[in-house]
């Protein structure tokens, strides 16, 4: 019975992001809805929702605001159009689909992906008027390198707060998802447009005097890439189980705070200028996430009814008799939410109360996270708004859009269950 109220709070929750309702409004009516339906107290509820909001925006606040503040001084400085104009030049004409997937996933790391997608469109648009190509041929790289990042590696939203639900280690799920991500990307990226799109030849070359005003490409690069670089050097130190006498600095390097506070730091150092200029951009940066981390909230609430009803442990009961691996099933409950619901991250919160219980020797939560996240991305269609953003950018109808971006999305998120499957049968980390 407990599996039908909870589907009947999904629908109702459908049945209100199609109305248009706030997210967050939406997520924490339908969180209490759901528990009283389940028989839990108004006390209980009410302290439930108190402690899910706690539990995830506790672990990963800081996170969050900090990886806004260094991608918004990312992209004020001009860090991100530099690094694609000097890949651009490195990998040639011919091979600008790999110069754009590239520039990506390098610029899709720091930034969330709205901020990505509108920094990167300029310059897939001049790219594809100076050398001739299609739109899409040169835009589906970039949207697919956007996805995995926003899929799969922290400090995007959807996985850190994940990896806070999961207690998952940041570090080891950054480099698992830098694993799944390139080899992905390249898949629904490169070769994936190059079988739908027809590439036109050219002998225009390509120039943008714009570049005279950006800052050097060694600053871009060293900006750009220093949260990643500092979280993984500190998860790989942190990792020799002998004690020395760095451990403990790279147990600090590790913990993403600490990892994107000097990247934060370093970043205002680097690029120069003026202090009150720079502050202003972080200011920013926090404001254009303030509904995530409301939206990611209130999903922690309704994470939490589920977690303290019960209904985890029921799901967990109902399917030890299936011989389905615990990952697969989790893909397959958020991949269901994803299609019904839109948002990547609204899925992705609602699926992980139900399988928060799923977690054990054959699912360390670092998988988890991902199996979750390629489930979050599956089959992207009208109720989710990057459906509509490529779609509007790009010009195209609702057939192109399908075959386009949600045919994109979905090779991304069923090769990421399949990676997720594969390196849970070589587990190193």
């Amino acid at each position: 019975m407990s599996l039908f109220i909870v589907l009947f709070g999904i629908l109702l929750l459908f049945v209100l992001i199609l109305k248009k309702l706030n997210p967050m409004i939406a997520l924490l009516a339908v969180a209490i809805v759901t528990g009283l339906l389940l028989g839990m107290p108004a006390t209980k509820v009410m302290a439930s929702v108190s402690e899910g909001i706690g539990s995830t925006l506790g672990s990963m606040v800081m996170v969050l605001a900090l990886g806004a503040m260094m991608g918004k001084l990312i992209e004020d400085s001009g860090s991100a159009k530099k690094i694609v104009f000097i890949l651009i030049r490195a990998f040639g004409q011919k091979n600008i689909q790999w110069a754009v997937l590239l520039t990506g996933l390098l610029v899709g790391i720091p930034l969330f992906y709205n901020a990505g997608f509108v920094v990167l469109i300029p310059l897939v648009f001049a790219i594809a008027s100076a050398t001739g190509l299609s739109k899409l041929y040169i835009g589906i790289p970039m949207a697919a390198a956007l996805s995995v990042t926003h899929g799969f590696l922290p400090p995007h939203p959807g996985p850190v707060a994940l990896a806070g639900i999961f207690h998952a280690d940041i570090g080891k799920t950054l480099i698992y998802g830098l694993i799944l991500s390139i080899p992905i990307a390249i898949i629904a990226g490169v070769y994936f447009p190059r079988l739908i799109v027809k590439r036109t030849a050219t002998t225009t070359s390509f120039s943008i005097d714009e570049e005279l005003n950006l800052p050097s490409g060694f600053k871009s690069f060293i900006t750009a890439l220093l949260p990643v670089f500092l979280i993984i050097a500190g998860t790989i130190g942190n990792g020799i189980k002998a004690d020395y006498i760095l451990k403990p600095f790279f147990t600090f390097l590790a913990d993403p705070t600490s990892a994107l506070l000097i990247s934060v730091l370093l970043t205002l150092l680097i690029q120069g200028g003026s202090i009150t200029k720079a502050m202003e951009s972080c200011t920013e940066g926090v404001k254009s996430i303030a509904m995530i981390v409301l939206i990611i909230a209130a999903g922690g609430a309704f994470k939490q009814i589920l977690v303290n009803s019960g209904v985890g442990e029921t799901v967990k009961i109902l399917t030890a008799g299936l011989n389905l691996s615990p990952l697969l099933l989790a893909w397959l409950i958020t991949a269901s939410l994803r299609v019904t619901l839109g948002s990547a991250t609204v899925a992705a919160l609602t699926a992980s109360g139900m399988v928060l219980p799923l977690i054990g020797p054959t699912a360390p939560p670092e998988l988890m996270v991902l199996a979750v996240g390629a489930g979050s991305l599956m089959f992207s269609h009208v109720n989710d708004t990057g459906f509509w953003m490529f779609k509007e950018y790009f010009n195209l109808s609702l057939k192109q859009t399908f075959s386009t971006w949600t045919m994109m999305e979905s090779i991304v998120s069923i090769l990421g269950l399949a990676g997720v499957l594969l390196l849970n049968q070589f587990n190193f980390l």
